[in-house]
């Protein structure tokens, strides 16, 4: 029997697996995809978001606590757990040397990632060399990992885990361990789930039928349902609430990932299917707001926008991978859209009238914002006037869903307020507990690391009858 099952191949359950190992235990890693597939959303991440007092190596200038805090406390709306939020913020500052004798690597910002150079690290390779990189450490260390090993139930005795079974091509195998480590990924490639969640909106639209996946189609909800149905598992976080972007809508269902989102938004303006403004796209910098725009999206007719800017724009946002619609004038514009030409015109008019003179300056919060229109644009408000411009269909991108198992700072899986001591969650399965809406670049990747860690430590801890610590020892 293996001391310390994990259940899942991304960032959460890889940290995991070699926390546990290190500690000493048998550990045993089972990957839903196959090899070439490993490493779920993680694959296409490319930073963490880290609280440092001081600057570090790539990090420039200083990210304290509390501002790292309030960041995260505004995009939440207050809807997080502060105390596992403070956790997640202050194990973001210390983890780096561990990730290093991984083998991952680190680099500075590249051009275009600017706003976020003081805020995140990013990886160099992104997350496909982190993925590649804790695989090959685990190996290393002797963790055993099975690839296309899909787990559909577990077995649990009065909040004890006793068993995971595992679909195969033969049927069903059954596994036993001393302790289990859930990070299996949320339910956003689950169609009829997100149908069931999101519903149909006041148009008869099922706007979930518009939505397309930035990551991993393998993340299909199947364990987090089992729990939370079948086990009564305490359950955190609105189904509906994800990280979701707005991505070119030329993208493809599945795996698109980060060189499908639009990065223009704050320049321009974003108009829907009725060439209407919906949304102030200047409100903040875009690391902190560009993970509000799917669910705008989503609340349009048709879940479809178009970010439209013109000549100035280009070259001050990293380019996606599809060029956009472009046309030497705005009612040119508009026919190769398909959208209204009177109203369109009429949309860019008034917001071009509304923009008030000031300095431009996208890296700074600076004094360029509109007077008399709503919604208002409150920075980089400049008139969409310089041909060519230029427009890109955008769709909801759901990258992870916040509905998820309610922990505590021992990642303890609870039920009926009761912590298991056997069983514990990571990763996406539980985000929600720090994010009850809204996102900002690499906080993802920052509660994963964190509760990834700890899990995996009080995994083993527990596997050899030791009492489970909160937080990281």
């Amino acid at each position: 029997m293996v001391d310390v099952l994990v259940i899942g191949g991304g960032n959460a359950a890889l940290c995991a697996a070699l926390m546990a190992r290190e500690a000493g235990a048998s550990v045993l890693l089972l990957e839903a995809a196959p090899r070439e597939w490993r490493g779920g959303n993680s694959g296409h991440t490319r930073n963490l978001r880290c609280m440092h007092d001081a600057p570090q190596d790539v990090l420039v200038d200083a990210y304290p606590e509390e501002e790292y805090w309030q960041d995260l406390l505004k995009v939440t709306g207050g809807q997080t757990n502060e105390h596992l939020a403070r956790m997640v913020i202050r194990a973001s500052s210390n983890c780096r040397p561990w990730m290093r004798r991984h083998g991952v690597h680190f680099q500075p910002a590249l051009a275009g990632t600017l706003h976020v150079a003081r805020t995140n690290a990013f990886f160099m390779g992104g997350g496909k060399a982190l993925v590649n990189a804790y695989y090959r450490s685990a190996a290393k260390l002797g963790v055993q990992v099975r690839y296309e090993a899909p787990v559909d139930r577990i077995e649990i005795e009065g909040g004890r885990f006793v068993a995971a079974h595992v679909k195969t091509k033969h049927g069903s195998e059954r596994i036993e361990a001393r302790t289990c480590v859930l990070a299996a990924g949320g339910f956003e490639s689950n169609r009829d789930w997100l149908r069931q969640a999101w519903g149909r909106n006041e148009r008869g639209e099922w706007p979930a039928d518009n939505f397309l996946i930035r990551g991993t189609r393998f993340n299909q909800g199947v364990l987090l349902k089992h729990l939370l149905d079948d086990h009564g598992a305490d359950r955190i976080g609105d189904p509906t609430q994800a990280h979701m972007v707005a991505i070119d809508a030329r993208a493809p269902l599945y795996d698109g990932g980060i060189c499908t989102r639009i990065d223009c938004v704050s320049l321009g303006v974003v108009v829907n299917r009725e060439a209407e403004r919906f949304y102030d796209e200047g409100e903040d910098f875009w690391p902190k707001r560009y993970a509000i725009w799917g669910r705008l999206v989503a609340q349009q007719p048709g879940q479809i926008a178009w970010s439209v800017i013109d000549a100035k724009s280009i070259g001050r946002f990293m380019p996606p991978v599809f060029p956009g619609v472009a046309a030497d004038s705005l009612p040119e514009l508009a026919r190769k859209l398909q959208l209204d030409e009177a109203t369109f015109v009429r949309t860019l008019g008034d917001y071009n009238a509304a923009c008030v003179p000031g300095h431009f300056d996208h890296t700074t919060l600076d004094d360029c914002l509109t007077q008399g229109i709503s919604p208002a644009k409150t920075h980089w408000a400049r008139p969409i006037d310089t041909a060519p411009f230029y427009a890109y269909a955008v769709r909801p991108g759901i990258t992870f869903t916040y509905l998820g198992l309610r922990t505590d700072d021992t990642a303890a899986v609870r039920f009926g307020d009761r912590p298991s001591d056997n069983l514990f969650v990571a990763g996406e399965m539980m985000a929600g507990n720090v994010l009850g809406k809204g996102y900002t670049a690499g906080v993802g990747m920052s509660i994963g690391t964190a509760f990834g860690r700890i899990a995996g430590a009080n995994a083993a801890r527990a596997a050899m009858n030791q009492e489970v610590v909160h937080g990281l020892a």
